[in-house]
């Protein structure tokens, strides 16, 4: 499949990015850059300067809604991809209502409470969704750690051990591999899974 077919299946998929941190605004370049026709990205925090070791944003943006600074930055990328933003905290009571169009969605939390909230909310409300999880990323080095690991229609990115620590920060290269391979795995589902996704939204 060549990146003009690649892309040309892509435009009228949209997927969901829930958390815009490291995880979610790597993730969500990434896509942009294959030619994800919409993005769905929520979150309710600001660009802070101790973002920037990991988190794809510039530091003229610190001080900005992440939303919005997320969305300023896949224009400059590909100024044809619709992105709806969301600033708000996502909670079980508004989940459903702000992903209810996509095709994936994307956990990209930082704090175990609230990836636990979203895990639990997209299988009791939307279990037919494809949801991809980034869990395990702290630190550097390890490489052969990291893996995905399916469980239905969740699909966990990480090494599924490393919790964040004043000793064992989140900082950019394990951080950005973890993103990119939950890119990947959103492209593998809507790019090799077209048929079982269709069966099962119907």
């Amino acid at each position: 499949m060549t990146f003009e077919q690649i892309k040309e299946k892509l435009k009228d998929k949209c997927v969901g990015i829930a958390g815009c941190g490291g995880l979610g605004s790597n993730c969500a370049v990434a896509l942009a850059r294959v030619g994800v026709g919409t993005l769905i990205i929520a979150d309710f925090d600001v660009v802070v300067e101790s973002n920037l070791n990991r988190q794809y944003y510039f530091h003229f943006q610190i001080g900005k809604k992440k939303v919005a600074a997320l969305k300023e930055n896949i224009m400059l990328i590909d100024p044809g991809i619709k992105v709806i933003t969301y600033d708000i905290k996502l909670k079980k009571s508004n989940i459903k209502k702000i992903f209810a169009d996509c095709d994936v969605i994307v956990e990209a939390f930082d704090l175990a409470g609230q990836k636990k909230m979203l895990i639990e909310t997209i299988s009791e409300k939307m279990a037919e969704k494809y949801l991809v999880v980034g869990l395990g990323m702290a630190g550097w080095g390890k490489n052969d750690l990291i893996h995905c690991r399916r469980t239905g229609n969740i699909f966990i990115c990480g090494d599924e051990v490393s919790e964040l620590s004043p000793e064992l920060p989140a900082i950019a290269p394990r951080v950005g591999i973890v993103a990119n391979m939950q890119a990947n795995v959103v492209l593998e589902i809507l790019l090799t899974n077209e048929e079982l996704r269709k069966k099962n939204q119907e």
